[in-house]
């Protein structure tokens, strides 16, 4: 099983970005989650360190500047996803990763209080 460090940098991105109100609050994460090609695309016209601000985990022993690096994505290359920080939460808890499950825990929760 792959382990992970969080990414600070992203962790703190998204805390801007919750901050900013670019949030999305209900949404189907499974059909708005990026894609292929459209992480693809972003690449193209963004760096590999602003790719790597949509991810709060960093695959410990990856290369980096490969997709295989990051990991557990937060939102669609434009903004947080409620849902995707659930889904995060859970999927670090499954596979017991405390770090990321607690780091998109309490951004999960900072979220919850902005929006209120």
């Amino acid at each position: 099983m792959a382990s992970y460090s969080v990414n600070e940098r992203a962790v703190a991105r998204a805390r801007e970005l919750i901050d900013a109100r670019q949030y999305v609050l209900d949404s189907d994460w499974g059909a708005v989650q990026p894609r292929a090609d459209e992480e693809n695309a972003f690449l193209k016209s963004h760096s590999w360190d602003d790719y790597a601000d949509w991810h709060l985990g960093l695959t410990d022993g990856a290369n980096e500047h490969t997709k295989a690096r990051y990991a557990f994505v937060y939102g669609d290359l434009r903004r947080v996803h409620r849902t995707a920080l659930i889904a995060c939460v859970y999927r670090a808890a499954e596979w017991r990763h405390k770090d990321i499950e607690l780091a998109a825990h309490e951004l999960l929760q900072h979220l919850d209080r902005t929006s209120a």
